[in-house]
């Protein structure tokens, strides 16, 4: 740990101390807010990074701090409806504030101050869907805003894409991206109607979040529950400086939605994709089941390099066994050949590594070891410390080979070799009430290979949230304190992690957790 970052956590650790001893918790919230951690605190994507690893670097928090965790009664966020989108967070906001950015299934996006929870502006798009007005689909009473929204620090702009009633029939329904100012939530100019899909969009919907890369803003496309009607798997590519026009990918066959919670990844240089079931195909592969890889505006060359599928993508396609319930992943493991990889996990249970120089067509994968006996549909979360690089994965069921007690959520190590391959770390059983096991972990080190703690939601009455040893499966926190306990939160959820604060956002509300090391002064822990 440098000086700098040591100063930081004594900082907070003093703040913590001083909570309920003589500072407000707005204060002490404000010094946490400013201690400075190493890189940039702000979250203006889903899961962090473009990679979508879930990996949050933050030297307040460690092992010791997560085991003390505690909610956050000072923070009081309400927000207008369903939250199925993560919240988003900018250190440097309107006037300089630390805010949160929350997307709801009312098409209302909301600015909300980090220190108190307070609202600093709020925006409200065109009116949401009623799900009496879609062909098929499950979230209700009304879809708005699903998939995250992602933010250009540079242009202090937020974009995000919504479901609109049109003119309040079937055929009316649009798919709609708008451009927001990060400072007062006004639309930037040209953004007001960007409709890419006209009027095939009834069937289909947008749930994968957005993704930003070399001047253009991507946004995946799927269908809705049910898979009815004409839908197809979309990657529209906006350029950030002309919404006007668009260029786009899909898959050839009807179906293959992408709609991932994490929607598409990047290694910095090309845009991953992965598809779902498709229908008419006569078991000519036409785009389902795959990884993709694409280039800038969404462009696919058509070579074996550039998509896997399975050798069965066919079974998988009869069986409504999407591969693309789950975003790909870059990953690099050390002293492995290839060391560059992209790990995808189809709902089957089924992770395959894949060559990131060489995605290999179809069957051409480098390996894949099942990892769960049941569905997995979430985002997972990639590590690396001194002990290997992990993913996790959370099932409907269990791990496959745990090595001690069975669970559904399942830590698999990526084991160096030529070529690499799978083994499992660790299993815990997390309560998945409803949500069916859909919660996408999180993972914080204090210096990006040290100190690895999972974060993920528990689900139930109420719905909690629990800290996990990354490496080792150990629970550090079970969220069971008299004050921890969350209302409402939807499936897919995942935290975000800010200066040693771990934000999750329900229906109505946006809860904050402190973590802290030693005694917290008052909380009885």
């Amino acid at each position: 740990m440098t000086l700098g970052q040591w100063l930081s956590l004594a900082a907070v650790a003093g703040a913590a101390t001083a909570l309920g001893c003589g500072s407000s918790s707005k204060e002490v919230n404000n010094r946490r807010l400013n201690a400075g951690t190493a890189g940039a605190p702000d979250v203006l994507q889903y899961h962090k990074n473009a990679s979508k690893d879930g990996l949050y670097v933050d030297p307040l928090l460690t092992r010791d701090a997560a085991a003390n965790t505690r909610r956050d009664l000072s923070f009081n966020a309400t927000l207008p409806g369903q939250v199925y989108a993560q919240p988003l967070y900018v250190q440097n906001g309107p006037g300089g504030a630390s805010v949160l950015i929350v997307a709801t299934q009312e098409n209302a996006v909301v600015a909300i101050d980090a220190s108190d929870g307070s609202q600093v502006w709020r925006a409200d798009l065109d009116p949401p869907a009623n799900r009496t007005q879609l062909p098929c689909g499950n979230i209700t009473p009304h879809e708005g805003v699903t998939g995250t929204p992602v933010i250009d620090l540079d242009s202090r702009t937020i974009y995000v894409a919504a479901n609109t009633i049109g003119d309040g029939t079937v055929s009316g329904n649009r798919q709609k991206i708008y451009a927001l100012s990060l400072d007062d939530g006004s639309i930037v100019d040209g953004w007001s109607n960007v409709d890419v899909l006209g009027e095939i969009a009834p069937p289909t919907g947008q749930r994968g979040a957005l993704l930003l890369l070399n001047g253009y803003l991507y946004v995946p496309y799927g269908g809705k529950f049910g898979d009815c009607g004409t839908y197809y798997g979309w990657v529209m590519a906006i350029p950030a400086s002309d919404p006007s026009t668009w260029l786009g990918f899909g898959t050839t066959a009807r179906g293959g939605g992408i709609w991932a919670p994490a929607g598409l990844s990047s290694d910095g240089t090309s845009v991953y994709a992965a598809t779902g079931n498709t229908f008419g195909t006569m078991m000519v592969w036409q785009g389902g089941e795959a990884v993709f890889r694409l280039g800038d505006g969404a462009f696919f060359s058509g070579d074996t390099a550039d998509y896997f599928a399975p050798s069965d993508w066919y079974t998988l396609d009869v069986g409504d066994a999407d591969l693309g319930g789950v975003a790909p992943i870059q990953v690099s493991v050390p002293d492995a050949v290839p060391s560059d990889l992209v790990v995808a996990v189809g709902k089957t249970g089924f992770a395959y590594l894949l060559d990131r120089a060489n995605l290999g067509g179809i069957g051409g994968e480098l390996t894949s070891t099942r990892v769960a006996n049941s569905t997995v549909i979430n985002a997972p979360a990639a590590f690396t410390t001194a002990a290997g690089t992990f993913v996790t994965a959370t099932s409907t069921g269990n791990g496959i080979g745990c090595p001690g007690a069975p669970g559904n959520l399942v830590v698999f190590q990526i084991v160096a070799g030529t070529p690499p391959s799978i083994n499992i770390a660790w299993c815990a059983s997390v309560p998945t009430g409803s949500a069916s096991g859909r919660a996408g972990p999180i993972v914080t080190t204090t210096d990006g290979a040290s100190e690895a703690v999972l974060w993920t939601i528990a689900f139930g009455s109420p719905n909690r949230l629990r800290a996990y040893n990354a490496e080792t499966g150990e629970l550090l926190y079970d969220g069971t304190g008299p004050d921890d306990g969350m209302g409402t939160v939807q499936k897919f959820t995942t935290p975000i992690e800010v200066n040693g604060r771990i934000f999750i956002a329900g229906d109505d509300q946006l809860y904050a957790f402190t973590t802290q090391a030693g005694a917290s002064c008052g909380s009885g822990r």
